[in-house]
């Protein structure tokens, strides 16, 4: 299960597996992370980058497929992510079978500027 926080608001959801989504403030283009749950981490599988902009390049390693760019970033698995949620940009996505929904409708109430945190269920 992966849990998501707003300060005292809180979800869970029953998913091991999920895209997190987002569009580029300025250059408008769509950014997208998968992320699994492994061993009680978040490990990202694959990032792709629907384009190239000021400051969005690619790395030299990411392959053009169709008009997008795939990779996998060298992360570490993570404990946690945190996004900021702000009235400025688009809500980033949380995508799972098949649909993405808005962060922050998991989190009703949240507050403009909230941190969200992602992280795997205990």
């Amino acid at each position: 299960m992966i849990c998501l926080a707003a300060g005292a608001i809180t979800a869970s959801l029953a998913i091991d597996t999920f895209t997190l989504a987002w569009t580029h403030s300025i250059e408008k283009i769509r950014w997208e992370e998968d992320w699994r749950i492994v061993a009680g981490r978040l490990r990202i599988s694959e990032a792709r980058i629907r384009g190239s902009g000021a400051g969005m390049e690619p790395p030299p390693d990411a392959v053009l497929r169709d008009g997008v760019w795939h990779y996998r970033p060298p992360l570490p698995p993570q404990q946690h992510l945190r996004l900021t949620h702000s009235p400025h940009t688009a809500d980033y996505e949380l995508c799972f079978s098949g649909q993405c929904q808005p962060l922050a409708q998991y989190l009703p109430g949240i507050d403009n500027n909230a941190v969200i945190e992602l992280r795997a269920c205990p």
